[in-house]
């Protein structure tokens, strides 16, 4: 093999992985120097930890540097590291192999492909609240050492599931830090994962740290009848404490607490069940990043929120087809879609077992022709009238004056009016459609004849991932 060239034997080297590269560097100081290629480094670190930066797992700076002595391979048994005939001299740049020892110092003891998935999770939750809300990006705590996931582990008296001890290695969930507004204020608009407000009811749901997760699991489980020996822990909250996520450590399952939950401990599956690795016990990977999946694509957005409308959250309500319609009459566009309320649901009830927020948005696009010679540039609602389904049947047929008891009055290039309602099923899925009466101009000084506004049917169902 010695009298082999270099090409021939790099050719070899990169059909290999990074242990087997560094077990080829031991034979010679020759061979050492073909498998410190640092582009060949540079290819393992983007397929074991799809790392691009030369970036250790703190975020700090890996250096590029010459003539490193006493280079211990950390990827390789203790046993071989103290070998003095590995300990070279390296006379080219080695960046990307410090990157790489230093993420695999981090993370050898747990499963590559589990740490790669934990890994691209929380870096698209980063990226996309660093660019869209980056007062939320700000609340994120910088990843847990072994050492504090093993104190919590013993507070606890169980251990977190695998892929559970990998999220929490790379986030440590959130930290309101004081800011601009009032702390309950910051509390009520900054949480990760989202929320809706529906009246005077408002829902924030905010990743615990590790330190919370014990004082909030404590808390539960003085105040909730869980299963004997069960070994649930409180991972997300609401910031009013009315909506709570339970991780299950004993089959990594993630539940969500329903109407009935301080009452009963009932609960259901955030997870389909058929989705899960009951290997990995996977679930709340699997929730994150799903939830990282419907960011990037613009299903969940950032939008404004409360009764004054100048407060920015994290709205759950889907902003995409086929869970959010639109419809254009006349210049009148109507969005709507609606999100699954499990907190208010109530799984021990025939009739309004499940419980549904739905958001309405309306706005006057452009300025179109209603009658001869006659532009439609602003109108106002009168009536609105419901067609409600459970399954595909017909269970509602509404008419009345007004939306929640107001007749929003629209104009080209004004605001959009907003506004929230909500609808219990007996059934896990259902539609509701219909239309809205306006008039051109106002409802005491009308400029012409009323007309028909359509809202597209939007879907009323229980996703497979609940947020």
């Amino acid at each position: 093999m010695e009298d082999l060239q270099d090409a021939i034997l790099q050719s070899i080297i990169v059909k290999t992985d990074a242990k087997c590269t560094a077990k080829f560097g031991c034979v010679s100081q020759r061979w050492y120097s073909l498998a410190s290629d640092d582009h060949l480094w540079c290819r393992f670190c983007a397929q074991d930890f799809n790392i691009s930066s030369r970036l250790d797992p703190t975020g700090s700076p890996c250096s590029s540097y010459k003539e490193n002595k006493e280079i211990l391979l950390l990827i390789l048994p203790p046993s071989l590291r103290c070998d003095s005939s590995l300990h070279f001299s390296v006379e080219k740049s080695r960046g990307s192999k410090e990157t790489y020892e230093k993420w695999h110092e981090a993370f050898y003891m747990y499963p590559l492909s589990i740490v790669r998935r934990a890994k691209d999770c929380w870096d698209i939750i980063r990226n996309w609240t660093s660019t869209h809300f980056p007062e939320v990006a700000n609340t994120l705590v910088p990843g847990a050492s072994e050492d504090e996931i093993r104190r919590a582990e013993d507070k606890l008296g169980w251990q977190l599931p695998v892929s559970t001890r990998i999220l929490y290695r790379f986030c440590n969930g959130q930290k309101i830090r004081h800011g601009g507004l009032p702390q309950t204020q910051q509390l009520s608009v900054l949480g990760l994962m989202g929320g809706y407000h529906f009246y005077n009811r408002h829902v924030n749901v905010h990743l615990l740290p590790l330190e919370e997760v014990l004082e909030l699991t404590e808390h539960c489980a003085s105040q909730i009848t869980l299963p004997r020996g069960s070994k649930h822990i409180v991972i997300a909250a609401s910031c009013n404490m009315n909506k709570f996520f339970f991780l299950d450590c004993s089959d990594g399952q993630l539940y969500v607490g329903t109407k009935n939950l301080a009452v009963t401990g009932e609960m259901m599956p955030c997870v389909s069940s058929t989705l899960i690795d009951v290997a990995q016990q996977d679930a709340m990977l699997m929730w994150l990043e799903e939830y990282g999946r419907q960011l990037e694509v613009g299903n969940f957005s950032v939008r404004k929120d409360g009764e004054d409308g100048n407060i920015w959250s994290i709205s759950l309500f889907p902003e995409k087809e086929p869970l959010c319609s639109e419809a254009v009459t006349n210049g009148v566009q109507v969005r709507a879609s609606a999100v699954f309320v499990p907190e208010e649901s109530d799984l021990q009830e025939s009739d309004d077992k499940y419980y549904f927020f739905y958001s309405i948005r309306m706005c006057l696009v452009r300025q179109e022709k209603i009658s001869e010679g006659a532009m439609l540039s602003s109108c106002q609602l009168s009536r609105r009238h419901w067609v409600i389904r459970a399954n595909d049947t017909i269970i509602a047929d509404i008419h009345g004056d007004a939306v929640i008891g107001k007749y929003p009055y629209l104009k080209e290039g004004g605001d959009v009016f907003v506004y929230q309602s909500c609808c219990p099923l007996s059934t896990s899925s259902g539609s509701i459609e219909g239309d809205f009466t306006f008039v051109p101009g106002r409802l005491d000084k009308p400029d012409g004849p009323e007309f028909s506004v359509r809202v597209a049917p939007f879907l009323l169902q229980i996703p497979q991932y609940i947020f």
